[in-house]
């Protein structure tokens, strides 16, 4: 699908141009993209359940990196990356710090999307001094209304996609609205602009793996998040079915002075479904 704009041969390189590479965690390879300026505090993507390199919305991250530096990576275990996928939340933030500390940064700005979002939380509460600033949308919190049901919800969608010849994601992150309805095509024809390179599919022990931490994560006991003292931007559609936008609700409430956006007639993936009016908002809020 072309772009709506023409670039210069010097124009930064796109998201689905930009090469693949791969950097050594404590002897475990973990693969990783990169664009936007090399300068400046780095924004790190942490992503869904089930997704790789190529799961990252071109839209919002090429967005961002028209003035960030913005970084999607496989956790251990998943697409490319070697190694083992953790069944913890816990152990996944852990891999995550190894990364960026193996990237060679001492402060990042985080952008945690669906499970992406619990680790990110993570993060901040164990290495505080790690993060600037926090962005967590279609996301919730420990313990928060309905996580520990994605299992069953996703199996559902996965079965309904394999009978209607959909990806799953049609059904899962969007609404049943046309407006739903055209925004999840788009989205998922965004997905596939990337034609050389493509990242490996998460395997099923991955898979499995995440889905466990899921369900623990959701069952877990709440988590003091009056100590997050660092800016944070939490978005959400106000339809969603994977991380019930209460949670939404609730992070905003919890996190001192976090900055709330709903979308409306908008499911899981309503920050894909309004990429044009949330990039300026974050980069609003990565750049105030």
């Amino acid at each position: 699908m072309a772009h709506a704009f023409n670039r210069s041969p010097h124009s930064p390189a796109l998201f689905q141009d930009t090469p693949t590479r791969s950097v050594d965690v404590g002897g475990t390879p973990f693969v990783y993209r990169e664009v936007g300026p090399k300068a400046g505090v780095p924004v790190i993507l942490l992503n869904h359940l089930a997704a790789q390199l190529d799961n990252f919305d071109p839209r919002i991250v090429d967005g961002l990196a028209a003035s960030r530096r913005v970084i999607a990576f496989d956790n251990r275990g998943i697409g490319a990356s070697g190694g083992k996928t953790p069944s913890t939340i816990a152990g996944m933030a852990r891999d995550a710090v190894a990364f960026i500390r193996a990237m060679g940064f001492e402060e990042v700005d985080l952008f945690g999307f669906s499970l992406g979002g619990f680790v990110a939380q993570e993060i901040v509460l164990t290495e505080p001094g790690l993060v600037r600033k926090l962005i967590l949308a279609g996301t919730g919190p420990a313990g928060g209304e309905g996580i520990d049901k994605v299992t069953p919800l996703t199996i559902v969608d996965m079965i309904k996609g394999a009978l209607t010849f959909r990806d799953p994601k049609y059904y899962l992150f969007f609404t049943t609205t046309p407006n739903g309805r055209r925004a999840a095509k788009a989205f998922l024809q965004r997905l596939t602009e990337r034609h050389v390179d493509r990242d490996k599919p998460i395997s099923l022990g991955a898979f499995g793996a995440q889905l466990k931490a899921i369900k623990a994560y959701g069952l877990q006991a709440s988590q003091d998040l009056s100590a997050i003292r660092i800016p944070a931007l939490v978005a959400n559609g106000d339809h969603d079915r994977m991380v019930p936008s209460s949670n939404t609700f609730d992070l905003a409430r919890r996190i001192p002075g976090a900055q709330l956006v709903i979308y409306r007639d908008a499911g899981h993936g309503g920050i894909f479904q309004n990429h044009a009016d949330f990039v300026p908002k974050a980069l609003s809020f990565l750049e105030a």
